[in-house]
C-alpha cells in the first residue's frame, strides 16, 4: 500500500504546478458501521498499533498534514512522525476563529510550529499571543458562513511549498473536502468494530448536475493486523460543482 501511495506522490510536484494546489490524500480510521467516534468532540481510538504505524509512514510521505480545530480540541494531537523514521510534515490547522489553546501539544514543537488558516486578522487579541509562540497565521476573507474555503486555502499552501497534503479529519472537514471535489486519493482504515457513533458523512454527497457521488477507482485493500485498509484514487461526477465550499473544522482522532 505504501508503495502505491508513494507512486501517487511522486507526481505531486508536477500535479501542484499544473493544478495550482497540493495533491490531497484523505486518510482516516472508521468502524465497520462508518463511525469516526462516539459523538462529536469525543475521541475514540480506532486504529490498531499496526495501522497507527502505517499512518505515521503516510505522514512522512507528505509535505503537510491538515486537521480541523475540532480535532485539536478533542484529542490534542501532535501530528508528528514518531512511530517510524521519516520527515516531519508541516501541521496545518483549520481554525477560523483562533480557538487553538496556548497549551496545545502542537505549540511544543519550536522547530516546526503549526500554520493556522483563519478568517481573523491581527486585530484579534489571540493573533499576537499565537504569533509569539511561533505560529504562522494565514488569514483569508470569510465566506458567507464565516469560514475558510478550500479554493482559497489550497493554492495558498501550494505557494508556500506544500506539494502534497494529508488530511486526517474531522467529520465536517471530510464532508466539505469531498463536496468540494478536492480530495485526490483516499486511504481508509476500517476497524473490526461496530460503534453506532458519529458518521463519517452526515449529509448525502450529491455532486454535478444530477445524481452523482464521489467514487474510488483502482481500489485496493490489505489486511494490516486486525484492520482492513482500503485505498484508491477518487473520481468525481462531471462537471464538478462550481461553488466555494468551506473548510469546516470538526472532530476526528489524530495523534
Amino acid at each position: 500500500m505504501l508503495s502505491a501511495v508513494k507512486g501517487w506522490l511522486d507526481e505531486a510536484e508536477a500535479f501542484a504546478a499544473r493544478r495550482g494546489r497540493p495533491l490531497v490524500t484523505l486518510s482516516y480510521a472508521q468502524s465497520m458501521d462508518g463511525s469516526l467516534s462516539l459523538q462529536r468532540g469525543q475521541p475514540l481510538r480506532l486504529s490498531s498499533p499496526s495501522t497507527m504505524r502505517l499512518t505515521h509512514h503516510l505522514r512522512a510521505l507528505h509535505d503537510g498534514i491538515l486537521v480541523g480545530i475540532g480535532t485539536v480540541l478533542a484529542d490534542n494531537p501532535r501530528l508528528t512522525v514518531r512511530l517510524v523514521r521519516g520527515a516531519q510534515p508541516q501541521a496545518v490547522i483549520l481554525d477560523s476563529h483562533l480557538r487553538l489553546p496556548l497549551g496545545a501539544a502542537l505549540l511544543n514543537q519550536p522547530d516546526r510550529p503549526p500554520w493556522i488558516a483563519t478568517v481573523e486578522s491581527s486585530q484579534n487579541p489571540r493573533w499576537q499571543a499565537l504569533a509569539e509562540r511561533g505560529v504562522v497565521l494565514l488569514s483569508f476573507a470569510a465566506d458567507s458562513l464565516g469560514r475558510v474555503c478550500w479554493q482559497e486555502l489550497l493554492p495558498a499552501l501550494s505557494e508556500r511549498g506544500i506539494r502534497s497534503l494529508m488530511v486526517e479529519g474531522g467529520a465536517q472537514v471530510i464532508q466539505s473536502l469531498l463536496t468540494a471535489a478536492l480530495a485526490d486519493q483516499v486511504v481508509i482504515t476500517i476497524a473490526p468494530l461496530f460503534v453506532g457513533g458519529l458518521a463519517v458523512l452526515e449529509q448525502p454527497l450529491i455532486l454535478g448536475q444530477g445524481l452523482g457521488f464521489p467514487a474510488i477507482e483502482r481500489v485496493a485493500c490489505q489486511r494490516v493486523g486486525e484492520d482492513l485498509v482500503v485505498w484508491g484514487k477518487l473520481r468525481y461526477p462531471d462537471p464538478p460543482p462550481a461553488q466555494n465550499v468551506t473548510a469546516h473544522a470538526e472532530d476526528s482522532v489524530a495523534s
